[in-house]
């Protein structure tokens, strides 16, 4: 069967019938059949680990086909591997209407790469400059000795140019000697730093210099490629609009790339989505290409597009894309994958520089699509984005959520301010953020919304259960509930906690929560209420900051709020804490007490607890890490307390030294003095290790914020997981820097910081 590119309903196929019909085409043989069909296409680990470093495994990405492509009268069959989705799709597309002009043509220069040799402490340089042009012949056979068998082939260095840099305030003047070589189909890195190796000496002997770099460079500005392409007008047309329509919108578009570099990097992006896809393919390096096309992008001093578009005489579209491209079709990568050798059988050039003609043609199509999107179907999506984002800052979004917030907007497409602040509170939640007052809550505006906050313990974990003190405070996070009518049942939805409860009126509970819920309206008279409970979940779930309590404690407002049950702070605290008895089996009463007044309190379990307000001596920071796992109270608590029952005289001794350094760190607290609460802080977390109620990730976490500055840090809550408080006054965001460089979520808080009663 002849060669095409040509494969209609491919897309519709199952990957045995993709790969029946590339052999029955001829770009498959029997060997490639089975690589991709039975995954060896992927490296193994052991080759893997011959190709880099520190190797743990093998990380795989999508290959797909690029149709239609017709370059320089030729059929193409692509291969690509991308993960981002429509990309292998659109460029098939374009590729398709770019036929019905002839297809894409391309031509390139030379595959030439440059050497650079750095020389430093040239006295005259311009008798240097001079012996180093008289001695080129000599220079480029010493550095042609090296490799004769690339000569043999017609490659080589071919010539040699200089470029002095004069000496500026921060560094002396450079004379450079640029060393051309032609690589042919190797992607000639390797080649190239050895030839400048070789030749350095001598330059130095001619300079009168000292020679310090001898490296090639990646602006590959020698070996140039280009694509062109027609369209004729008649083929533009699409979904309602004229082929004229869409002519001068890309052309509109392209121009806006050429002038705006915020517009042109997105732009360039999207050519390079097909550019990197097939270099990726072929095992070629795709972050030198990345390199050197953006800086040749930025060539005349802005960076601008790297493709132009316009109307020809006849009315038709012509465009072209010009870039620097260096790749290879021999060595190590192509030799060492699977998958590499299979891209390059089907692709079925017999060049780099065939190679380098077909990646250009691709950026092209690729460019054409995107910008043929945005003149068609895409404009009406553009106005979406346009609304989204006006509709996104009347809602009051801030910065770091503004995209998420817009590209949610547009895929709901309900595009409304009060969606917009559900959207918002979402995306909040989602990270663990503040929902503290209503204005930050716009989905419970106008409801009776009852809160709850959360907590971190700076000291006194789990000797708190055992009747010690424990010092703790509220965080800058909150759950809020509010209550709507319902005809029959009880629902309760906590949407970020991915909680949705359904309980018939005066059935049998089925789980803690609702055990809970029932207690709790059954001790409120509303046990044969039919209502729903909806949630703002601010508090990250079990992640030790007092998630549940928080959710009991505004639960329990909600339902007073609504019901008007006049119900004091005292009880709607003793009314939490029996739901976190049912929640936790032995709960302390702390994260009820902190969840139900908002404020630091040194507390004490008893019947009635003790609590006791605390004055924070001046205001500092707290950094709270949020480790990769959940932290179950209630296993915690069971843990140590299978422990202190083996040993109960033992543990009774750790929860008085944590009970010292609770009474000393409220003192140090109220008195402002932070660098001794820092140490209590980690006299506190050793105490708790040695419990063992810390994890790994708890352990970095703390290490990570002392090394970054923290006069203090220690796990808080139960433990097995959840999160780490770090005392910061100053310099809180390198520590928060720092835990999520380590991939941990975070957020800061003022300690002392007024906060709005519920």
């Amino acid at each position: 069967m002849a060669r095409t590119s040509r494969i209609p309903g491919f897309y519709k196929q199952s990957v045995s019938e993709r790969l029946s019909v590339l052999e029955e085409l001829g770009l498959l043989s029997e060997d490639d059949l089975r690589i991709l069909f039975e995954g060896t296409s992927v490296l193994d680990s052991k080759a893997a680990d011959r190709l880099i470093e520190n190797v743990i495994g093998v990380h795989g990405l999508p290959m797909g086909l690029g149709l239609n492509f017709l370059i320089n009268d030729r059929e193409y069959v692509v291969p690509m591997v991308v993960e981002e989705p429509s990309i292998v799709a659109a460029v098939s597309s374009a590729a398709k209407t770019m036929r019905a002009g002839g297809g894409i043509r391309c031509r390139s220069t030379d595959p030439m790469l440059i050497g650079q040799i750095q020389v430093v402490n040239v006295k005259d340089t311009k008798r240097a400059e001079e012996n180093v042009l008289e001695a080129r012949k000599q220079i480029l056979d010493l550095a042609n000795s090296m490799h004769p068998n690339m000569v043999a082939r017609g490659g080589g260095a071919r010539s040699l140019e200089i470029r002095i840099h004069p000496a500026t305030s921060t560094g002396p003047e450079m004379f450079i000697v640029h060393l051309i070589v032609d690589t042919r189909d190797a992607m000639g890195a390797n080649l190239v730093n050895s030839m400048c190796e070789e030749v350095a000496p001598l330059v130095e002997q001619l300079t009168g210099g000292k020679v310090f770099l001898r490296i090639l460079s990646n602006l590959v500005d020698r070996s140039m490629v280009q694509a062109e392409v027609v369209v004729p007008v008649e083929e533009l047309s699409s979904n309602g609009y004229s082929g004229e329509e869409v002519r001068d919108g890309i052309i509109l578009a392209n121009r806006f790339a050429e002038v705006d570099p915020y517009r042109a990097t997105t732009h360039n992006k999207g050519i390079m989505n097909g550019i990197d896809a097939v270099a990726v393919a072929t095992g070629n390096d795709w972050r030198a290409i990345e390199a050197s096309v953006h800086a040749y992008a930025a060539r005349r001093g802005r960076y601008s597009a790297l493709t132009r578009w316009w109307k020809t005489k006849d009315g038709d579209l012509a465009g072209a894309l010009e870039v620097p491209l260096k790749v290879g079709t021999v060595g190590g990568q192509m030799q060492s994958n699977p998958a590499a050798g299979v891209a390059h059988r089907v692709l079925g050039t017999t060049s780099a520089r065939e190679l380098a003609e077909v990646m250009c043609a691709v950026g092209l199509a690729q460019n054409f699509s995107a910008l043929r999107a945005l003149s068609t179907d895409g404009i009406q999506r553009g106005h979406m984005s346009l609304h989204a984002r006006s509709v996104a800052v009347a809602a009051g979004t801030p910065p770091d959520h503004f995209e998420d917030v817009v590209q949610r907007l547009i895929e709901d497409g309900t595009i409304k301010v009060w969606r917009a602040q559900e959207i918002l509170q979402e995306v909040q939640a989602d990270a663990g953020e503040e929902c503290m007052s209503s204005s930050k809550c716009p989905a419970a505006e106008g409801k009776d919304v009852g809160v709850g906050y959360g907590k971190v313990i700076l000291l006194g974990e789990h000797a708190a259960v055992y009747g010690r003190h424990a010092l703790a405070a509220p965080v800058d996070l909150a759950m809020r509930a509010w209550i709507e009518p319902r005809d029959e049942d009880v629902h309760f939805i906590v949407p970020h906690w991915n909680v949705t409860e359904s309980m018939e009126i005066g059935a049998e509970p089925r789980n803690s929560l609702q055990k809970s819920l029932q207690m709790i309206m059954g001790e409120l008279g509303l046990a044969e209420q039919p209502l729903a409970i909806h949630m703002q979940a601010g508090v990250p779930r079990a992640m030790g900051l007092g998630g549940s309590a928080a959710l009991a404690v505004a639960v329990i407002r909600a339902l007073a709020n609504h019901f008007k049950l006049d119900l004091t702070d005292d009880a709607v605290n003793r009314l939490a804490y029996k739901a976190e008895q049912n929640a936790h089996g032995k709960a302390s009463g702390i994260d009820n007490s902190v969840a139900t007044y908002g404020r630091p309190i040194l507390f004490r379990r008893g019947n009635p607890p003790e609590t006791r307000d605390v004055t924070v001596g001046k205001p500092t920071s707290l950094v709270v890490g949020m480790s990769r796992r959940e932290g179950l109270t209630a296993s915690m608590v069971s843990k140590v307390a299978q422990a202190y029952d083996a040993s109960p005289a033992l543990y009774e001794r750790i929860f008085d030294e944590i009970d010292m350094l609770t009474l000393q760190g409220a003192k140090e607290l109220e008195a402002g003095n932070f660098e001794e609460l820092g140490r209590l802080m980690n006299l506190c977390h050793g105490l708790l290790n040695a419990l063992q109620v810390s994890t790994s990730h708890l352990e970095e976490m703390v290490e990570i914020a002392r090394n970054h500055g923290a006069l203090g840090a220690k796990l808080t809550g139960a433990g097995g997981g959840g999160a780490i408080v770090a005392l910061a006054p100053e310099d809180p965001e390198r520590i928060a820097q720092a835990l999520r460089g380590a991939r941990y979520r975070t957020f800061t808080m003022e300690l002392g910081a007024k906060r709005d009663t519920p």
